[in-house]
């Protein structure tokens, strides 16, 4: 997209740039592999793009992957205003949703109109919509802390005493992106359960 050259465009973008370095300030769950520290969102998204670059051909449907990765580049940016929330924890906030949709509006509304709402669109599209970028890149966002886990000797699964039924349930949408991350995720899970760093309820 090619903006007309004006400097106020311009500057809103670059003041848009500033407010996004504060996703480097925001703390995740997830270790990364070998590490004690936990991620911020940053490396999280950084991540989530060049698994996907590298990962396209294994998703269930042909997608579009330049707009995967701006998906996956900006989908946690609400973040900045809302914190992340973890994805097991049986705490969440009902009213999550709501909260990200208006730290959307407020983020993206920085933009001039049509980056932002080009933005907004993408983000909207990962969070409400049913499309194969959609579902491919949900799945890699769901796919990346199961391998951190995996190599972490169970990670937060194990820290939060998340049962096995729990991580089928929670991580099963994996398939409808890609089933060859699906299945490779039960791997970590079945693994996981063999060395004791999960169990079955009860």
């Amino acid at each position: 997209m090619i903006l007309s050259a004006n400097m106020e465009a311009f500057h809103q973008i670059i003041r848009f740039i500033q407010e996004t370095d504060k996703l480097k300030t925001v703390i995740r769950e997830t270790s990364p592999i070998g590490e004690a520290r936990r991620e911020n969102d940053a490396e999280h998204s950084w991540q989530l793009a060049l698994m996907a670059v590298l990962l396209k051909d294994y998703a269930n449907a042909p997608v579009d992957i330049n707009k995967v990765v701006k998906m996956l580049l900006i989908h946690d940016l609400v973040e900045i205003y809302v914190g992340d929330v973890f994805y097991f924890d049986a705490k969440r906030d009902d009213n999550q949703a709501e909260k990200e949709k208006a730290a959307a509006e407020k983020l993206y509304g920085l933009l001039p109109e049509p980056v932002g709402k080009e933005l907004y669109d993408l983000w909207y599209e990962f969070e409400f919509e049913d499309t194969a970028e959609k579902r491919f890149a949900r799945a890699v966002d769901r796919y990346a802390p199961t391998l951190m886990n995996r190599y972490n000797q169970g990670g937060t699964w194990t820290k939060y005493q998340v049962p096995y039924e729990k991580l089928i349930e929670k991580l099963s949408p994996i398939k409808n992106g890609s089933q060859m991350l699906w299945e490779e995720t039960q791997t970590y899970i079945e693994h996981s359960l063999e060395q004791g760093w999960i169990q079955k309820s009860e």
